[in-house]
């Protein structure tokens, strides 16, 4: 029995080469995609996923209230953690980190090889909270010492060429400090949220930064190891008020979020976790599905378009003792073994497709097989063999023989509806993807062209490198010496970055300020001419002046604080900041400093040519190979045994978007791929039809009807079963769109023809499709379509 039915699964491909490769590549294209997406959603879910104590690592969370409400944000008191730990019993560790901004990578040396590593400061315990695994040293001993450094595996490889007897070893550190190795931890997983490669004793940080040490300041991040069974309910009540029981004054509440949330559920609203990445899991986990689904369903269409020539093979099965239950064995096994072959050919798809893959989402994944993945793997195979093959199987089963037999078979009105639903669902899907692929690339777009408030063409910056002393002392000849280069149109320095890092207060009083008021202000200082060198818009007063021997306690605000702290005529009035007092001499047109996600919120801007170190050179057009090389030359010269590592603004910029630009490619991708598959749904409706209509077609060609009258014929009821699907679609895709642009502050405005012109491609796609079928139909002899087989 077993041979028979793989006899006529043969045969069967064998008669039906077309239908048969044509569901080869439906279901092929259809898994290879579900696989790729099941890959990526799996990587996501698992980050930060792999330490041991997952289940009891928690991060502390600050939030204040501020005129937009409460904030919520990551940095802490430095004193925090070792409060904690002494203090709260369901404790089991605490510690403090943090990723420094003024060395986020440092120069390490061993002899003449400098090689540049991200730092993180971290507590002693850290080890003992996250499963970054030794390969020397004990995890208990390695940061206990203030004079030791921790390195990576991939670090200590390019240091000393290997990782045996490295313990004990001397590194330069900036060329300015010496620290002993005293351990070496494997490299860390991709799928970690945090990356570093040398890690240094927390208590150099303090000590550089004593101002930490009280209630009022914060910066580093708190990570907590729980003691099991704790409630974390009754812990985060305790744990809120911790910072008003050590400063009363303080308005900071803590709370506390699983560290593996934070990856993908990073969003915060008033206070409220209300999402994160998690919104794109969701929506890839939904087009993963789709897909599939139209998969199956256009093998369901090809299965069934072909029935009319397989009637007879089923009425003669059951007129000779075939059941219904071995007849739906037979089809159901047939569909199995065109998955079984899809799913092959996926395999070797996603495996040719994923270096592509992984440099569009930034992502290392690779088929390894591993358990979870081959339960996956069934599971989509059995899920799709059923659906796809499910229909067919007891649809043809279900022919009575003496109605098959005498071809009177007809289709059920619910059956016929069922299968242009089936294609309506396919082509709705489809413009929704159109209409979304054109919005994100039209928001992208208009991302990169937005008049953002200064200018980041042919601008780059990078760090000044050394002893911080060595940096303030020099950081004014080096300007002088960089505007002097040819290529060179001006250049000035700040204390941070004006693009996602710069620094944040609410220490800002002015007179009429309500003691409610908590307006939280971005702020940096800028050397002499940087207002110039990125081309900000003064609107009122002036900008810094080397003339001007009081400027150093002068302050210029964007439109949006003068608006917020409604002063009036304010150039010449007073403010107090940090607890100094400044005159304010300008006022500059709104600026983004944060991505277009946001409104543009307060800024102030204080001159501090003697405590800037981040230089940004504008560069003349067409100079910018010739003028980098004459840069790093002078960098050299004041910056020796340091590697000259620059960033366009531009580059920066674009970086705040790079989730949004790997969403648009992969929609690109998806989009054409449901076009492509519905496409081929569409083909097999229209064979299908033909095919059923043979008999009509030919009584009406030899009645007197023209090739042309069949095509519109043919072409007219799929026009509107696609025309369906259109108007169905376009407002779904209507609110997904709107949906995901209300996430921009700054965003495209809805056009008409985003929606009207996609109909118009989908019908002409429809048209290309169905012609093809439609021609072949009409220009069959009607001798053949009316005579009884």
């Amino acid at each position: 029995m077993l041979y028979h039915h793989f006899l006529l699964l043969y045969r069967n491909f064998k008669r039906f080469k077309s239908t048969f490769f044509i569901n080869l590549i439906g279901l092929s294209s259809g898994m290879a995609c579900t696989l790729l997406i099941y890959l990526w959603i799996q990587d996501e879910l698992n980050f930060d996923k792999f330490h041991e104590n997952d289940g009891q690592l928690y991060q502390v969370m600050c939030n204040s209230e501020n005129s937009e409400g409460i904030v919520t944000n990551e940095a802490t008191p430095g004193i925090l953690a070792k409060a904690l730990q002494d203090e709260m019993p369901e404790v089991e560790h605490a510690v403090a980190a943090i990723a420094p901004a003024w060395y986020s990578e440092s120069t390490l040396s061993v002899n003449d090889n400098n090689v540049k590593g991200t730092l993180l400061y971290a507590e002693k315990d850290f080890f003992s909270i996250f499963s970054y695994p030794l390969i020397q040293g004990n995890k208990n001993r390695v940061l206990e010492d203030k004079n030791s450094i921790v390195i990576s595996e991939k670090l200590a490889l390019k240091l000393f060429q290997t990782t045996d007897n490295v313990i004990g070893k001397t590194v330069d550190w900036q060329h300015d400090k010496q620290y002993i190795v005293s351990g070496i931890f494997a490299d860390i997983p991709s799928n970690s949220s945090s990356q570093f490669d040398v890690i240094l004793p927390f208590e150099l940080f303090l000590a550089d930064n004593p101002h930490l040490k009280e209630w009022t300041s914060v910066d580093p991040y708190t990570y907590l190891l729980l003691k099991k069974d704790v409630n974390i309910g009754q812990f985060e009540s305790k744990i809120s008020i911790f910072i008003k029981n050590k400063y009363k004054d303080s308005e900071i509440t803590l709370s506390i979020r699983p560290y593996s949330q934070g990856y993908l559920y990073g969003k915060y609203e008033n206070g409220v976790q209300t999402g994160g990445r998690i919104e794109y899991v969701k929506l890839f986990s939904i087009i993963a599905i789709f897909i599939l689904v139209i998969a199956c369903t256009n093998f369901m269409n090809l299965s069934t378009a072909k029935a009319s020539r397989r009637i007879k093979e089923v009425g003669i099965q059951k007129a000779i003792g075939a059941s219904r239950k071995i007849l739906i064995r037979q089809y159901l096994g047939e569909s199995l073994a065109t998955t079984l072959v899809s799913l092959f050919i996926a395999l070797v798809i996603v495996q040719l497709l994923l270096p592509q893959f992984n440099t569009i989402t930034g992502k290392h994944l690779i088929l390894d097989f591993s358990k979870d993945l081959l339960l996956s793997i069934a599971a989509i195979t059995i899920f799709t063999a059923l659906v796809s093959g499910s229909y067919p199987a007891f649809y043809l089963s279900g022919f009575n023989p003496a109605t098959v037999l005498k071809g009177k078979v007809n289709a059920s009105l619910g059956e016929l509806w069922a299968r242009k639903g089936l294609v309506v669902f396919q082509f709705a899907l489809s413009v929704v993807f159109i209409v979304s692929v054109l919005v994100v690339y039209r928001q992208i777009e208009f991302v990169q062209n937005k008049n953002i408030g200064y200018s980041k063409d042919n601008a780059l910056s990078f760090d000044m490198a050394g002893k911080v002393e060595n940096i303030l002392a020099n950081t004014g000849t080096f300007l002088s010496e960089i505007k002097n280069l040819p290529g060179i149109v001006s250049a000035s320095s700040m204390d941070n970055s004006i693009i996602g890092q710069f620094g944040s207060t609410d220490d800002i009083s002015w007179e009429g300020k309500s003691p409610s008021d908590r307006i939280g202000f971005g702020n940096v200082g800028f050397n002499y001419d940087m207002i110039e060198t990125l081309g900000m818009g003064l609107i009122a007063g002036r900008s810094f002046s080397r003339n001007v021997s009081t400027d150093s306690a002068e302050i210029i605000f964007n439109e949006t604080a003068i608006r917020q702290m409604g002063l009036e005529d304010p150039i010449g009035k007073t403010v107090k900041m940090w607890g100094s007092e400044r005159t304010v001499v300008g006022i500059v047109k709104d600026f983004h400093f944060e991505s277009l996600h946001a409104n543009v919120k307060p800024f102030a801007i204080r001159l501090e040519p003697l405590n800037t170190y981040k230089i940004v050179a504008k560069l003349k057009a067409g100079t910018e190979h010739e003028t980098i090389t004459q840069l790093q030359k002078l960098y050299q010269k004041y910056n020796p045994g340091f590697v000259f590592d620059y960033k366009f603004l531009d580059d920066n910029y674009q970086s705040q978007y790079i989730a949004e630009a790997r969403i648009g490619v992969l929609s690109r991708y998806f989009a054409a791929l449901a076009i492509l598959i519905s496409c081929l749904g569409l083909f097999a409706l229209a064979a299908f039809t033909a095919e059923r209509r043979s008999k009509e077609i030919g009584i009406r060609k030899v009645l007197g009807s023209s090739v042309v009258n069949i095509i519109v014929l043919l072409s007219g009821d799929f026009t509107k079963i696609v025309f369906a699907a259109i108007i169905i679609a376009l407002p779904i895709s209507y609110l997904i769109v709107r949906q995901w642009l209300d996430s921009f502050a700054f965003k495209v405005d809805l056009e008409w023809w985003y929606f009207i012109g996609t109909g118009i491609l989908v019908l002409l796609i429809t048209w290309l499709t169905v012609g093809s079928q439609a021609i072949r139909a009409a220009r069959i002899n009607p001798v053949h379509s009316l005579k009884d087989e």
